[in-house]
């Protein structure tokens, strides 16, 4: 009896950008007794089933982009005799599905970490649950990655999450639904060992992989302390110290480490904050910006967020602190007219951001966007080969629709042409190599171009392109273009480096030590 892991993807490229973290922590999950797992990533080579064999077990880890793909796999394998096991974001919003569509044995819906174990053990004495609920953990229950089962050459950069949940409520998103509003800090010690084991294997490059980076604003604790909630404020103050004790770590890992994470806009408001960003070397974050007037934040419920002036005035606060900005914009909201477009692309542009995504406004599973969507549909959608566009993720991805929600004024095919014209501007090779301006070397600079190049490659294969012809050019390019970029981020391994000390702290309680 063997355990697979599988990551499912449409499309192998041969290198990938970051790791897939969840893929290593449940082979950390999975118990000694069953040896170690097998990984296979699809991203870079499609899973060879004869390597599945009866009596196996396969976890499959699904998010909603390759659900399709991974109910595929799931009764491959399961007619191969194997154990099938769903995991993952979409199994958890929808974990009948698992059942009916990808001939799942059983479904894990939450956190992994500690029911993969579980369920690994109750199939091998013959009494598998059907469902695992795994729900939210704390902290100090994260199983800690097996990157000792990574091959480091097939990887440009790592990836170690520091922190789950977000506090936010936005309409197009999910994770506060599904991780929860309340953030759950790791521990600075296990994270800190993980990025210096990556550091050993020559990865310099590591995504700090968070739902938001930034779980406390001053505005949070502002907020709090008007409602006189002494216990909020002291959590809230004892997660911000806590990421501050973060990055002075990061500090003293080896000079030319670089870090990247995800963050929300009301951390430009906070200088302290930015500032020991730079001393961490946090030196890229992607914002999600959504909208540049106020109307199309409103609609997305992030009105907390900045439009116009303002909003490029904010986003330079994160430059002149050397932290390098990728923005996503949102096109196809209910506000947006035709000039929506030009506006965006000449914001993203002046505001001095390093690279930006410009996505079509879908209802993603668990949103209150598709909530709405789904009930403006009524009890009978529109149907593609008898599969309800309610469902889309299930119709095939040529036959999928590139547009679900109508817009007041724009046909799908006009925003479509739009956003194309918006990514082809921004990403042409005079506007890339203005923008690598800002990094320090010619090498950088060469990185800087390529990744840029390669993003744009990978982002005309996910909805943006109508035709198969141009979606396997732009695999063909960014398969090319990925062996180029992955040598420009290697870096020497450090088998013998030292997990840097802790610095002394001020004999003090942490009131998040006492609040847990």
């Amino acid at each position: 009896m063997r355990v697979h892991l599988v990551n499912p993807s449409d499309t192998a490229f041969g290198t990938a950008v970051i790791t897939p973290r969840w893929l290593f922590v449940l082979a950390g999950a999975t118990p000694d007794e069953f040896g170690d797992p097998l990984l296979h990533d699809e991203t870079l080579e499609t899973l060879k089933l004869d390597s599945i064999d009866a009596d196996d077990i396969v976890g499959v880890g699904i998010h909603t982009g390759n659900a399709l793909r991974g109910y595929a796999l799931g009764h491959l394998a399961k007619q191969r005799g194997a154990f099938v096991v769903f995991g993952g974001i979409h199994s958890t919003l929808f974990p009948e599905e698992a059942f009916e569509r990808g001939g799942a044995d059983c479904v894990i819906r939450g956190d992994g970490d500690l029911a993969w174990g579980q369920a690994l053990r109750d199939h091998r004495n013959g009494d598998a649950q059907r469902i695992y609920e795994g729900g939210r953990l704390e902290a100090e229950q994260f199983r800690v990655a097996r990157w000792d089962l990574l091959d480091s050459s097939k990887y440009m950069w790592a990836s170690v999450q520091t922190v789950r949940g977000c506090a936010k409520h936005c309409s197009f998103c999910s994770v506060w639904r599904t991780d929860g509003q309340r953030p759950r800090p790791r521990p600075s010690d296990p994270v800190i060992e993980e990025i210096v084991e990556l550091r050993r294997r020559g990865f310099r490059f590591i995504a700090l992989a968070d739902d938001n980076f930034y779980p406390v604003s001053l505005t949070d604790i502002r907020l709090a302390e008007r409602q006189d909630n002494t216990a909020r404020v002291a959590r809230l103050k004892a997660i911000r110290a806590e990421r501050f004790e973060l990055m002075e770590r990061l500090a003293d890992l080896p000079k030319g480490m670089v870090f990247f994470t995800q963050i929300t806009m009301e951390a430009a408001e906070d200088p302290e904050f930015l500032e020991a960003m730079r001393k961490a070397r946090i030196m890229g974050a992607l914002v999600g910006i959504e909208a540049v007037t106020a109307e199309g934040l409103k609609a997305v419920f992030k009105d907390f967020n900045l439009s116009g002036e303002n909003l490029v005035h904010r986003l330079r606060q994160f430059q002149q602190h050397g932290v390098h900005v990728l923005g996503s914009f949102i096109f196809g909201l209910p506000t947006d007219r035709e000039n929506t477009f030009e506006a965006t692309q000449e914001l993203a542009q002046r505001s001095g951001i390093a690279f930006a995504q410009f996505v079509m406004l879908t209802p993603f599973c668990g949103t209150v966007d598709f909530e709405r969507w789904e009930k403006s549909l009524g009890d009978d959608p529109p149907q593609v080969d008898g599969i309800p566009i309610t469902r889309y993720w299930l119709i095939p991805p040529e036959k999928r629709p590139k547009m679900f929600m109508p817009h007041p004024t724009m046909s799908s095919d006009e925003m479509r042409i739009r956003t194309q014209r918006v990514w082809d501007n921004f990403y042409s090779l005079p506007a890339i190599w203005k923008r690598s301006a800002c990094t320090p070397t010619l090498r950088a600079r060469l990185a800087f171009v390529f990744i840029s190049k390669l993003y744009r490659q990978m982002y005309a294969s996910t909805g943006i392109a109508t035709d198969s012809a141009r979606r396997e050019r732009a695999t063909l390019w960014a398969r090319r273009i990925a062996k180029v970029t992955r040598r420009l981020f290697q870096a020497k391994p450090l088998p013998d480096l030292e997990v840097p000390h802790r610095r002394p702290k001020p004999a003090t309680a942490n009131p998040l030590h006492v609040l847990r």
